[in-house]
C-alpha cells in the first residue's frame, strides 16, 4: 500500500511493517478488490467479521502497548483498538498513536462486540480491532479549531470553563466546522426538508419551476436590492420569485413551486439576517377563497414536520445534543389566529401597539410564547395583516380596507413564511403600485400578465433556514437566539463586508459588479 513513515522504526525490526504506513497519493492508478463498510453499519450483526473502513482520525490515545482511536465518518464514529499482538507490532502502535487528527485512514479490522457500551461513540456496542492501517490523506498537525470544542454545548462551556468555538472562527474555517456531527446533521435535515417539500407538493399536483435571479426591476418594489452591472445597463438580484410564480399561474400552470436563492440587501446585523438564503416558494390558483391556498401550504409544512420526525430522528437527536430543546408541537388542523386577536393577546400582556403596526421581532417571540401557553402549539398561522405593512401586490380585504388577505406562519415565535392572495386585476394592481411609489414602466411586463384573464391565486415564501431552526430551536447564539449563519453552507451577511467567508476561484475574473442599494 505504499511507503512513507510516521514515527517508524527500521524495517528489519518490525514484523508488521507491511500492515501500516502512509499510502502514495491516490491518482486512480489501481482498483483494489476491497469493499469499504460504512461506519454507521458497524453493529453487533457484523461481530467477528473482518471489514475495511475509511474514516478520519477523530482522537487517538496511546496506553502502554495499545492505542485507542476514534474513527469518524460523517456524523458517525467508532472506537478502534491497535494492540501489540499477531497483527500489530510496537512500531505499528506508535505509528497509529502519532497520526494527526483529521487525517483520513483506511483500516482493516475485526468487529468485536463490547461488554460495556462505548458512550463517547455513535457505534456503542462494537469496536474495531485493527489489523492494518494506512494513511490516505495526512492532515496538518495544527488544526484551527478542535471539533470536540465546536460541538460542546454553550452552557457546558460556561459552567465548566471548557473551550467552545465562536461564530467567526467557525465561518473562517468552515470546511472543518462542517465536519462536526451537528453540522452534518443540520445539512442532512435541510436536504430532508427540500426532499419532503418537493415530494409533498408533487403528490399534490404541483409543478416545479426555476425562476430568473437577474431581473430588470426590484421584485417587491423596495430599496433593499443588489444592483448588478449588466453590460451597459443595471439589473437586480431577485429578492423573490414572486412575480414569476404569478406569471406561471396566469399561464394556467395552476400550482407551482420553486426552490432557489433569494437576495436581500438589508443592512441589518442581527442573528436572523442574511443577504443570501434559500427560499421555498409556492403559488396556487384557487376557486373562491384564499384560505384554500393557505390551508394547502399549512398542510405541506405539517407533512414536512411529520416526515422529519419519522425519517430524521438520528439527525434531530444529534442537533439536540449540542442544542437541547423540547419536542416540536403542532396541531391538525393548524391553529389560525387573526391579526386583531394577536394584538389583543399582546396588549393583554402589556404591549402597546397600533392597529396597523407590524410585529417587531421581540413581539413575535412574545406572541409565540403566549400562543404556546394558551394553545400548546409551536406552529400557527396569523391571518388578516394590516394592508399598510404588506407589498403592493397584496389583495385588500373587501370588508375592511385597512386589512389584507395576507398571512404569516410562525414556528416558536419566528416567522418562517409570508404569503397572501395576490391582486390579479391589472387596474387595481396599477393603483396599488402607484400608491407604493413604484415606477410602472419597470413592472409593465408583470402587470400585462394579468390583462388576458388571470385566475384568483395566492401563495407564500418559506424561509428555508427557519423551518430547520424552528424544528430544533437550536443553532443558537448566547441568549438563545437562533443563528441563521450556522445553517448556511457559506453564509453571507451584512457584517461580512468583504465576503471573507465566500472564497472566489482564482480565475473568476468576469464576475458582475454588485452594489447593495
Amino acid at each position: 500500500m505504499g511507503g512513507g513513515s510516521l514515527g517508524r522504526s527500521p524495517p528489519s525490526t518490525d514484523y508488521a511493517k507491511e500492515r501500516y504506513g502512509i499510502c502514495s497519493m491516490i491518482q486512480s492508478q489501481e482498483k483494489p478488490d476491497r469493499v469499504l463498510v460504512w461506519v454507521k453499519d458497524l453493529t453487533v450483526q457484523k461481530a467477528d467479521e473482518v471489514v475495511w473502513v475509511r474514516g478520519r482520525v477523530h482522537t487517538s490515545r496511546a496506553k502502554g502497548k495499545q492505542c485507542f482511536l476514534v474513527l469518524r465518518q460523517q456524523q458517525f464514529n467508532v472506537q478502534a483498538l491497535v494492540a501489540v499482538g499477531d497483527h500489530a507490532s510496537k512500531q505499528m502502535v506508535k505509528f497509529a498513536a502519532n497520526i494527526n487528527k483529521e487525517s483520513i485512514v483506511d483500516v482493516e479490522g475485526v468487529v468485536r462486540k463490547v461488554n460495556q457500551k462505548i458512550g463517547s461513540c455513535t457505534q456503542q456496542d462494537v469496536e474495531l480491532h485493527v489489523q492494518k492501517i494506512y494513511v490516505i490523506s495526512l492532515a496538518e498537525p495544527r488544526l484551527p479549531l478542535q471539533l470536540d470544542d465546536a460541538i460542546r454545548p454553550e452552557i457546558e462551556g460556561e459552567e465548566e470553563g471548557r473551550a467552545t468555538v465562536n461564530q467567526d472562527t467557525r465561518l473562517d474555517n468552515r470546511v472543518i466546522d462542517l465536519r462536526t456531527s451537528t453540522s452534518q446533521a443540520v445539512f442532512r435535515l435541510q436536504s430532508g426538508i427540500c426532499h419532503l417539500f418537493r415530494e409533498t407538493l408533487i403528490n399534490k399536483g404541483f409543478v416545479e419551476i426555476q425562476t430568473p435571479k437577474i431581473i430588470s426591476a426590484a421584485s417587491e418594489g423596495g430599496a433593499n436590492v443588489f444592483t448588478v452591472s449588466y453590460f451597459k445597463n443595471n439589473a437586480y438580484l431577485a429578492q423573490s420569485p414572486q412575480l414569476y410564480k404569478q406569471m406561471c399561474i396566469c399561464a394556467d400552470f395552476e400550482k407551482v413551486f420553486c426552490i432557489g436563492p433569494v437576495f436581500r440587501a438589508e443592512d441589518s446585523n442581527t442573528h436572523r439576517h442574511l443577504t443570501e438564503f434559500v427560499g421555498l416558494d409556492i403559488e396556487m390558483a384557487f376557486n373562491y377563497h384564499y384560505h384554500e391556498v393557505m390551508e394547502e401550504i399549512a398542510d405541506t409544512l405539517v407533512q414536512i414536520f411529520k416526515g422529519l420526525q419519522e425519517r430524521f430522528q438520528t439527525e434531530i437527536q444529534m442537533v439536540n445534543k449540542q442544542f437541547p430543546c423540547e419536542p416540536f408541537k403542532f396541531l391538525e388542523p393548524t391553529l389560525r389566529l387573526e391579526y386583531c386577536e394577536a394584538l389583543a393577546m399582546l396588549r393583554e400582556a402589556g404591549v402597546e401597539m397600533g392597529d396597523e403596526d407590524d410585529l417587531s421581532t421581540p413581539n413575535e417571540k412574545l406572541l409565540g410564547r403566549l400562543v404556546k401557553e394558551k394553545y400548546d402549539t409551536d406552529f400557527y398561522i396569523l391571518d388578516k395583516y394590516p394592508l399598510a405593512v404588506r407589498p403592493f401586490y397584496t389583495m385588500p380585504d373587501p370588508r375592511n380596507p385597512k386589512q389584507s388577505n395576507s398571512y404569516d406562519m410562525f414556528m416558536r415565535g419566528e416567522e418562517i413564511l409570508s404569503g397572501a392572495q395576490r391582486i390579479h386585476d391589472p387596474q387595481l394592481l396599477t393603483e396599488r403600485a402607484l400608491h407604493h411609489g413604484i415606477d410602472l414602466e419597470k413592472i409593465k411586463a408583470y402587470i400585462d400578465s394579468f390583462r388576458f384573464g388571470a385566475p384568483p391565486h395566492a401563495g407564500g415564501g418559506i424561509v428555508f433556514t427557519g423551518v430547520d431552526n424552528g424544528m430544533n430551536q437550536g443553532l443558537q447564539q448566547p441568549g438563545g437566539q437562533p443563528n441563521a449563519a450556522t445553517e448556511i453552507y457559506l453564509a453571507s451577511h451584512p457584517g461580512d463586508r468583504g465576503l471573507r467567508h465566500r472564497p472566489v476561484p482564482a480565475k473568476s475574473t468576469s464576475l458582475p459588479h454588485i452594489n447593495g442599494k
